[in-house]
């Protein structure tokens, strides 16, 4: 599934092209980078959700590149 970059208030954010999945990275208050998986409950596969923490952006950003070539989860 095609994955496209969108405009976010802080970090970066990207759509699922189907509109059902979203992927954020935003650095915390406390210096981590969050990086979130979050589908939702329309979409054909369900719900899901995931949140981890990375020490650096450029892992943060890694592992947003996991999630959206998994493409679910």
């Amino acid at each position: 599934m095609d994955w496209q970059e969108v405009d976010a208030h802080t970090g970066r954010r990207w759509e699922r092209a189907d509109g059902y999945a979203v992927v954020s990275v935003r650095e915390t208050a406390g210096g981590d980078w969050a990086v979130t998986y979050d589908r939702l409950t329309q979409a054909p596969a369900g719900e899901a959700y995931e949140r981890v923490s990375e020490p650096t952006e450029s892992a943060a950003l890694d592992r947003a590149a996991e999630y959206r070539e998994s493409g679910s989860h």
